[in-house]
């Protein structure tokens, strides 16, 4: 068996095999970025990213030509590639798919799989923009957390209760905190109704007597702020 392995050729790509391979790559991932770019609806982007994909894909390319079928390239490229220890936090779990994507078309393209790599791209990239277009995976009914600063005797059932249920379709209250000078903090969890505008029910409770302030924090992947008046 070992003789077998000895017998294998090794892959020797020419000059223009080289530039072939890696214009197909630097395409593939030029594409991908462009479809990140647009598809990224997180807090972090960050644009160094963006140019990391592109150049992971061509790198990964450029990997693949120097190992060929040559068996023990591909075992000190491993030894090689285990000495470094990347130790940036990746903090959206699309990107570690975008990354993965990136490098099986670099993979693809330095194989020499041209028409894998091109198609790949563009069929996982429509697959991407239709499931983040679609909101595919969101909850039905998103649910929020309403923080409420009241100054007086809170009553469960009086006009703050009346004000939320007219605008939710679903309502709990959680907690109340009192805060030592007066003010109390009530926390409820809701789930809005579907033509409910949440700057209106933060106006109507603001309105109130005995409210002073109103947050209300949205249940989102983005990590959005709360709206706060």
């Amino acid at each position: 068996m070992f003789e077998d392995f000895q017998q294998l050729d090794v892959f020797r790509p020419g000059v223009m095999d080289l530039i072939v391979h890696l214009l197909v790559s630097m395409a593939c991932g030029l594409f991908i970025s462009l479809v990140y770019r647009v598809t990224y609806k997180g807090p972090s982007y960050s644009y160094t990213f963006v140019n990391a994909l592109v150049l992971l894909t061509m790198i990964t390319s450029v990997v693949m030509l120097v190992i060929g079928n040559n068996l023990a390239r591909a075992f000190g490229l491993v030894g090689a590639m285990s000495i470094i220890r990347f130790r940036t936090a990746v903090r959206d779990t699309l990107d570690i798919v975008f990354i993965f994507f990136a490098l099986s078309i670099g993979l693809a393209a330095g194989t020499g799989l041209t028409g894998v790599a091109i198609v790949s791209t563009l069929l996982v990239s429509l697959v991407i923009w239709l499931l983040l277009s679609s909101g595919f995976g969101q909850r039905l009914a998103q649910r929020h957390l309403l923080q409420i600063e009241y100054a007086g005797e809170f009553q469960a059932d009086g006009e703050i209760d009346k004000v939320i249920s007219a605008h939710s379709r679903w309502r709990k209250m959680i907690n109340i905190r009192n805060r030592g000078d007066g003010m109390l903090d009530v926390f409820f969890h809701i789930k809005l109704k579907r033509r409910t505008n949440p700057a209106e029910l933060i106006r109507k409770l603001r309105s109130l007597e005995g409210v002073r302030m109103v947050n209300l924090f949205f249940d989102e992947d983005e990590n959005s702020p709360p709206s706060t008046i």
